[in-house]
């Protein structure tokens, strides 16, 4: 019996011991943006789909160019030697088999055009994987930073619920000496019940944020996510020059790639509409059987004869606007990428200067204003509404501090998802 107890002690505590680094390998996804994005790389259901679609779309480059597959006919004639014998399929016993073997050649130049049109498709495709995972990456920056600034607001909330505390406890030692009305208790009271229902909607929203992250994570929603530790840092105003940004973005965002690989297949399409002016071949040769030996041999030349004019002209001018039309969406594309870069440039520099003027000047200004009436409280030179009114000053600081971190993290997500690359 005590044997058996020492084992099942033992596998218990090898369990446990395997248990517990997988636990916390789990729990630690979402500490760094870098956790999630590792995670997401290897599970996100959207992103892997767009990378096989990118596979087979490069496996289509070689059949694009190939030439089609050969044709072999056989054909029995005087299958009944003039009526001399029964009708018999075998080729030694009719009159002369024909073997034919066919093999169609398009135009001098369109398996190339067709090769390089798959090949452009193929690139265009790579384009749009590298679109999905930006467009992955800026949900999971802005979705950690979110849930990171709402940490700080329950924190913050916390921190002025203890104060709160310790507030009423002041209001009801000046109330029990004389000094200081019930109703300063009270109202302390009430701040801490909305403070307290602010939690609850805090919870709530951190709830949804947590659902969302593990959904791009293709993980169940209840999974745990560790709380953020740290926000990305802001580059430095240098980095942030539109000039050069607009040239990176020219040259990366994974859009206007995927656009420009549209035209140029599309111009390929062009010539490859006019080559078609042009007609195909088709090259056989034939062995001809007599009894059972090959007597003769035969070799055609055929081609198609390109008379249906209108309809080729049509499909020239559909070539065309195709052509135009994905010039004019490029440069549509372009104008919109260019404006987002200069709004969210704007976005993040006006982020950072509001964190600087509250976190150097707002802040302080409260925090000494609120100590000041509080000392002052304490004397009874002012009233509790005057000593509210200065917490609240505080809690409003800090807000706007929590706010322009989080804006600016968000405009800073938006601005590498048009890059296509990290600052």
């Amino acid at each position: 019996m005590r044997g058996n107890f020492r084992t099942k002690v033992f596998i218990l505590m090898l369990a446990l011991g395997i248990a517990t680094p997988i636990l916390s390998q789990e729990v630690a996804i979402g500490r760094t943006v870098d956790s999630l994005l590792d995670y997401a790389r290897s599970t996100n259901p959207d992103y892997a789909s767009m990378r096989y679609e990118a596979d087979a779309a490069i496996e289509r480059v070689v059949p694009a160019g190939a030439l089609p597959d050969p044709r072999f006919r056989m054909e029995l004639q005087d299958i009944t030697k003039f009526g001399e014998q029964n009708a018999t399929l075998n080729p030694s016993r009719v009159g002369s088999t024909k073997y034919t073997v066919l093999q169609e050649i398009p135009w001098y130049g369109k398996r190339d055009l067709k090769r390089e049109i798959a090949e452009l498709e193929a690139e265009g495709a790579q384009g749009r994987v590298r679109g999905t995972w930006t467009e992955i990456t800026a949900k999971l920056k802005i979705a950690h930073a979110q849930l990171y600034i709402l940490h700080r607001n329950e924190q913050l909330t916390r921190e002025i619920l203890d104060l709160m505390v310790r507030l009423e406890k002041i209001a009801q030692i000046r109330y029990a000496g004389g000094l200081a009305m019930q109703q300063d208790a009270i109202r302390a009271q009430v701040e801490q019940t909305g403070m307290r229902n602010d939690l609850i909607m805090l919870e709530n929203e951190g709830n949804m944020l947590r659902a969302r992250i593990n959904a791009l994570l293709a993980r169940p929603s209840s999974a745990r996510l560790a709380n953020p530790e740290v926000l990305r840092p802001i580059p430095a105003p240098a980095k942030l020059d539109y000039a050069t940004l607009e040239d990176r973005v020219r040259g990366r965002n994974p859009q206007l790639f995927t656009e420009e690989a549209r035209i140029k297949a599309a111009e390929k399409s062009r010539e490859l509409t006019y080559k078609n002016r042009y007609p195909d071949f088709a090259l056989a040769i034939s062995p001809i059987q007599y009894q059972n030996a090959v007597k003769e041999w035969e070799v055609m030349v055929e081609f198609n004869i390109p008379l249906q004019q209108t309809s080729r002209r049509a499909m020239e001018r559909e070539s065309e606007s195709m052509l135009s039309a994905a010039r004019s969406r490029k440069e549509a594309t372009s104008n919109q990428i260019l404006g987002e870069l200069a709004e969210n440039l704007s976005g993040i520099e006006a982020a950072r200067r509001t964190e600087s003027l509250t976190t150097n000047s707002l802040l302080p200004q409260a925090e000494l204003t609120f100590n000041s009436a509080l000392a002052s409280y304490e004397n009874g030179k002012v009233d509790f509404a005057t000593l509210l009114e200065a917490q609240q000053q505080i809690r409003k600081a800090r807000q706007i501090q929590i706010k322009a971190q989080a804006e600016a993290q968000i405009r800073l997500a938006d601005i590498e998802k048009l890059l296509g690359e990290d600052l």
